[in-house]
């Protein structure tokens, strides 16, 4: 039985394994599992560990909420809010 030596490529960070498509999984989940969001209201998209929400939230609490539920995601980078505060114009 032959053993190789290890790589000398720097093992990956948890924030590098982590997909984008996986932290959408899990901040649609985070979403979801929490009773003071709209999570069927709310798009969320990852490029590059950096996630993007928007949708309506109630009122500015909900938003500050949906940012936080975000950022506590592994893997998370930084979350941009787009969120609009209110009730939405009907036909849009």
């Amino acid at each position: 039985m032959t053993i190789g030596k290890t790589s000398a490529i720097p093992a990956e960070t948890l924030a590098e394994t982590i997909d984008d498509a996986s932290i959408t999984a899990q901040v649609r989940a985070a979403l979801m599992s929490h009773r003071s969001t709209s999570a069927i209201k709310t798009k969320v998209s990852t490029v590059e560990g950096v996630v993007t929400v928007s949708g309506n939230a109630k009122n500015a609490a909900e938003k500050t909420l949906v940012t936080k539920l975000a950022t506590d995601v592994p893997g998370v980078l930084s979350v941009i809010n787009n969120m609009t505060i209110g009730t939405p114009v009907a036909g849009k």
